[in-house]
């Protein structure tokens, strides 16, 4: 099993990370991981603290001389902005009065947080709430990609809307020119719009959502069970997105146009391939039927809502007097559309590397893939 907890606060002293279940022999280094980190922090329409970061996992056990040891993992990334918020979330008592946040923020945590947790002061639910916190799965999405890779599965995700500003559909994504473009989108006429809505939300003081689109390559087929639905793949996909900050939507494949359609028009026709492994005509499915993987890419979209922190706050009410007072205001993007991308690229990769070692097993990558590949040679039609 592929698991993983994250701890920290956003402006902590830091986020830490513990990865369990990964086989020995992996090669691992802080470098490959610090690629995503900085992947997430990009693009247009992110706030100051982007800025002040400079995301960075220090391994801290786990990894001996380049490769994992089959022993959790763990690792942390330092918080830089916490030089300046020490009193205000240090871990120690503090005599003076700290100023506590009391305007509920409408579309954020706050209010639920602060009553399910008795909190008078909405200052320790916004702090974990925050989507601070997927640097820390972003760091974990690494290793698990790093897994993958020794499977032939590749992970891509791309923006495909933002502010209602859609890309066109293209029957291949340049991924190139995904990472060159400043709203990872890779439909120029279409970025420049993007471009121009986010400028105009932030001159309103204002935010603007949008949809991602993330596309896993090379997955065999049989990932995933039908037999109960906690083993579903495409379920355990939903979930994982879906627990993306400001994610209000997950479709797999065709989703929701699929049901204005007659069956003839969504179904994948199954067709022979010269190379015996199994082959679809088209991909509407998303790569996914019946719980399991189909051995087509799969194919996710998530719809972002806007940020739910505005620099022309929204009306509120106080936690403390229950009085009308204009929501607060914590430094925040206009736009993470493209940021949420990148972590729904390792939210998919880690749901993938744990139904990769469910599958195939091994205490050692090398055990792993030999299992991977036996299982390939016996994956075409059955003939006598």
């Amino acid at each position: 099993m592929f698991r993983f907890l994250t701890a920290g606060e956003s402006h902590g002293k830091g986020l830490v990370a513990v990865v369990e279940g990964v086989p020995a022999g992996l090669a691992v280094d802080e470098d490959y991981i610090a690629r995503d980190l900085a992947r997430r922090q990009t693009g247009y329409g992110r706030g100051a603290r982007m800025v002040i970061e400079q995301d960075r996992a220090e391994i801290l056990s786990g990894v001996r001389h380049g490769f994992t040891m089959g022993s959790p993992i763990s690792f942390l990334i330092p918080n830089r902005d916490w030089q300046n918020w020490k009193q205000i979330v240090g871990v120690s008592p503090v005599e003076e009065e700290i100023e506590p946040v009391t305007r509920l923020r409408p579309g954020h945590a706050d209010l639920a947080g602060a009553v399910k947790y008795h909190q008078d002061d909405i200052r320790p639910i916004l702090e974990r709430a925050s989507a601070r916190e997927t640097a820390s799965r972003v760091g974990v999405g690494a290793i698990a990609r790093k897994l993958l890779g020794e499977f032939g599965i590749e992970i891509h995700s791309h923006t495909v809307c933002i502010g209602g500003r859609w890309a066109r559909e293209m029957a291949l994504v340049d991924w190139v020119r995904v990472e060159a473009s400043p709203v990872r989108c890779a439909d120029a006429k279409a970025e420049r719009a993007m471009l121009a809505t986010i400028n105009g939300a932030r001159d309103a003081g204002d935010s603007v959502g949008g949809v991602f689109e993330a596309v896993a390559d090379g997955v065999p087929i049989g990932l995933g069970s039908h037999v109960h639905w906690d083993r579903r793949l495409d379920g355990r996909i939903a979930q994982a997105i879906m627990s993306i900050n400001a994610v209000k939507g997950v479709e797999i494949g065709a989703g929701f146009a699929a049901a204005g359609l007659p069956g003839s028009e969504v179904h994948d026709i199954i067709e022979p391939d010269v190379r015996r492994h199994w082959h679809h005509a088209t991909n509407r499915a998303g790569g996914i039927e019946g719980g399991m993987s189909n051995g087509e890419p799969i194919v996710v979209r998530a719809a972002v809502k806007p940020i739910p922190t505005l620099s022309r706050p929204l009306p509120s009410v106080d936690l403390r007097t229950g009085e009308k007072v204009e929501a607060h205001v914590e430094r925040s993007d206009v736009c993470v559309v493209p940021a949420a991308g990148v972590i729904g690229e390792a939210m998919l990769a880690i749901v993938l590397a744990d139904a990769i070692l469910e599958k195939f097993g091994g205490d050692h990558i090398a055990e792993t893939l030999r299992n991977y590949r036996a299982y390939l040679d016996a994956m075409g039609p059955k003939r006598d």
